[in-house]
């Protein structure tokens, strides 16, 4: 079984990545079969929570104000000919709050892989060997800034792999803070000169960052890996408002014109043909319309009454993203 210990560095890497499903998933499923197990200390978590909304809001910020500034670059100083771009920018605009709502997915499933891992406590051993480490300002104390966190969750890392049979159970350190661990003014692959004795490279490896945990997980399954990161690859992209806005009014046309029929049939049945001819001069135009844009088979019926319950199904689902109340199938 390979042992993982993600630090929070790259637990939040990975949260904010649009692919970052690929090694969610992927560690998830490993788990399940027994195959990997996550150490974790519980200031993992606690820096986890502390920080997820801090990073999701600078995400959307952060893309948010480059297209602000590239808007405001093309109105200032561009031509004519550079409308549909503003437009284009305009409309990626209003997306990126579904982008955002994605990306929650990730922190929540990565905060599930921590809380159902092995939690590993620190004890007064592990804080007698953070406050030697302090005083030496050995790494991560040697960058000059409190690093007593990161000096606590690779003390746990340690304590784990002297306790264990490393050939069974291979360990990995994972964490994208090069700057306390990884070696001064070198490969930053590597652990520091302070840490490596913690490393022989293969029953305990040091990895930097989501790259370094897919090149561990690579490493370590082969094959298996590779088929289940296959089955597992998939990005879902949120639906951009022009395509909901015309789904929604694909759904109004067909509802309303099987709507208009059915007044038509009443009519018919009742034998009114004042209203029958009234019908169909009002709806006529309308119809005409739908039944030019609609012309693929079976698209504006006849339906039975499973499939009209599902476009109105679909509509009230759409209007609902759009902003109005639930079951609000008024055409």
């Amino acid at each position: 079984m390979l042992h993982l210990l993600i630090d929070t560095s790259t637990c939040l890497d990975l949260a904010q990545r649009r692919d970052g499903q690929r090694w969610i998933v992927a560690l998830r499923v490993l788990i399940c079969q027994g195959e990997v197990k996550l150490l974790v200390p519980p200031v993992v978590i606690e820096e986890f929570d502390r920080n997820e909304a801090r990073v999701q809001a600078a995400m959307t910020s952060s893309i948010a104000g480059r297209f602000k500034q590239i808007r405001h670059d093309l109105v200032t100083y561009g031509s004519d000919d550079d409308a549909h771009a503003v437009e284009v920018i305009e409309n990626l605009g209003r997306h990126l709050p579904l982008v955002g709502a994605m990306t929650t997915r990730n922190f929540r499933d990565i905060r599930e892989l921590l809380v159902a891992g092995q939690i590993v406590e620190q004890s007064e051993a592990e804080i007698k060997r953070v406050v030697e480490r302090g005083l030496r300002k050995a790494a991560p104390f040697h960058s000059g800034k409190n690093s007593v966190a990161d000096a606590v969750i690779f003390e746990l890392y340690q304590i784990a792999t002297q306790g264990a049979d490393l050939a069974e159970h291979p360990h990995a350190f994972v964490t994208t803070n090069h700057t306390d661990f990884s070696r001064a003014n070198g490969d930053k692959r590597e652990p520091h000169d302070d840490i490596a004795d913690a490393f022989d490279g293969t029953g305990s490896r040091y990895a930097l960052g989501v790259d370094g945990l897919d090149v561990v997980l690579r490493d370590y399954f082969g094959e298996e890996i590779e088929e289940l990161f296959e089955e597992t690859d998939f990005q879902e992209e949120p639906r951009r408002l022009d395509d909901i806005v015309a789904a929604e009014k694909e759904m109004f046309d067909r509802i309303w014109y099987h709507r208009s029929l059915q007044a038509d049939y009443r009519a018919e049945r009742e034998g009114d043909a004042e209203e029958l001819e009234r019908n169909q001069a009002v709806a006529g135009p309308g119809r005409a319309r739908v039944e030019a844009t609609y012309t693929e088979p079976g698209q504006l019926g006849p339906y039975t009454d499973f499939e009209i319950g599902v476009l109105n199904g679909k509509m009230s689902a759409l209007r609902w993203v759009l902003g109005s109340e639930w079951d609000f199938l008024d055409t």
